[in-house]
């Protein structure tokens, strides 16, 4: 996938948002969301982005709720379905190359975590989409 898309946030316009006090900045919510999808693959841990910003792994876990609405890893979820969708639309690749390029441990999880997402399997979903194509 082109470098580009990987730095485009993947999370509908939409997302929640809270408009409460004590979020990060402008500035650190912008390099934590670039430095998650830029390493959406990997193993992200809270700490490193915490650390990222200058800030305790519970500050800025709250910083972040507060500024999004989600969790720091409900966010990297989010991300990590949002990519995964398009590599099924848009690759032949199998579910298994899809599951590890997007930062899931291996196809079950990912099966699950798509499941309880979307509420239907990604297999099924694909066959969806290429119904509807």
């Amino acid at each position: 996938m082109a470098h580009s898309q990987q730095t485009v946030a993947l999370a509908p316009a939409s997302e929640p948002r809270k408009t409460s006090t004590g979020g990060l900045s402008p500035q650190r919510e912008r390099l934590v969301k670039q430095l998650i999808l830029e390493r959406l693959g990997d193993s992200l841990e809270v700490t490193e982005l915490a650390s990222a910003c200058s800030l305790s792994r519970s500050h800025f876990s709250r910083a972040f709720k507060c500024s999004t609405g989600l969790s720091p890893q409900d966010w990297i979820r989010t991300q990590r379905i949002a990519r995964a969708k398009l590599l099924i639309q848009h690759t032949n690749h199998s579910l298994t190359q899809i599951s590890l390029e997007c930062g899931f441990c291996d196809q079950a999880h990912f099966c699950h975590i798509f499941t309880r997402s979307e509420g239907i399997n990604p297999f099924a979903w694909r066959c969806q989409v290429m119904k509807n194509r």
